[in-house]
């Protein structure tokens, strides 16, 4: 199998590689000075299997993830599986008010547009907010959903030590909580929150005793960090004696990661590398933040077209 990546996620190549035992294969990019991008397979892919590797959480991304996933069909590739670490708009999966627009679908269908080779593409999705959302793509691909789970059960424990309490930020992620929770053999417990007229998210009630406990709170995503700082606040006026935090997709824009770090609630946190900006934040954040590689749960995916179930 060739293996490419796109710009962004180029940092996962060789440890996949290695993984994988796959041949790296090569993009060359360049921007012209309207902004339009140029992109060439410099390499050999007719009649071979090809994975790429890319995210989609900024536009940019997913459409340089389409362009050159399209250009390696066009090239001749037998099969193709998108490895797709981190999928934007997954938060949007569904319409609430009248109008909007669901960009989980949307995005969906832009990547079933992706042209295939002799066989149907794989696409490869890494802790989707929302389960069903593999379900939106549509057309002759074979969407695969793999869990974090090795990953995030480890960082879990190490943080967790002898005892603690596996918490969520809301009761949304309660199901995928609770089985992490039975996995581990530790009590779960949940925060119940709802949206403020500004829209702001405030925690209303608490599913568990958690005074005098340690607190691990685990999320799939931590973007500014606000459900995660209500919910620390909530543990701690409980009484919970510390608070660490681990995630799957440390999004974490702008100056996140030194909100969440100047509060003092969260005592530590660790996230996957699924988005390259936790690579910048932990960079920031030396010593509160860590990163862990979900190159593993990856290299497997792309040795099976069978996820693990949670």
């Amino acid at each position: 199998m060739l293996l490419f990546t796109t710009e962004r996620y180029s940092y996962l190549q060789d440890e996949l590689l290695a993984l994988t035992g796959a041949v790296g294969g090569r993009v060359e990019r360049k921007t012209f000075a309207d902004g339009e991008r140029y992109h060439r397979i410099a390499a050999d892919v007719n009649g071979r299997d090809a994975a790429l590797v890319g995210g989609a959480g900024s536009d940019a991304d997913t459409l340089e993830l389409f362009d050159v996933a399209c250009g390696l069909v066009q090239e001749g590739a037998r099969a193709l599986t998108l490895v797709l670490p981190y999928l934007g708009y997954t938060t949007m999966d569904r319409a609430v008010k009248p109008g909007e627009v669901v960009k989980a679908k949307t995005r969906a269908r832009l990547l079933s547009a992706i042209p295939h080779g002799v066989q149907a593409n794989r696409l490869v999705m890494l802790d989707l907010h929302a389960e069903g959302i593999q379900y939106y793509f549509e057309g002759p691909s074979h969407p695969v959903h793999v869990y974090a789970k090795p990953v995030v059960a480890e960082a879990i424990r190490e943080l967790g030590g002898d005892a603690y309490v596996l918490a969520c930020t809301d009761a949304g992620r309660a199901k995928w909580v609770e089985s992490l929770a039975n996995a581990l053999g530790v009590p779960a417990s949940f925060v119940f929150k709802r949206r403020r007229d500004d829209g702001h998210p405030e925690v209303t009630a608490m599913s568990a005793d958690v005074d005098g406990q340690s607190v691990v709170i685990y999320d799939d995503m931590i973007r500014s960090g606000e459900s995660l700082l209500n919910a620390a606040q909530a543990y701690r006026d409980s009484g919970a004696a510390r608070v660490a935090a681990v995630a799957t997709h440390g999004v974490l824009p702008g100056d996140a990661i030194g909100r969440i770090q100047s509060s003092g609630l969260i005592e530590r946190l660790v996230c996957t590398n699924s988005h390259p900006a936790a690579l910048r934040a932990a960079e920031a954040a030396p010593g509160f933040l860590e990163v862990r590689s979900i190159a593993p749960v990856l290299a497997r995916a792309l040795a099976s077209a069978e996820g693990a179930e949670p």
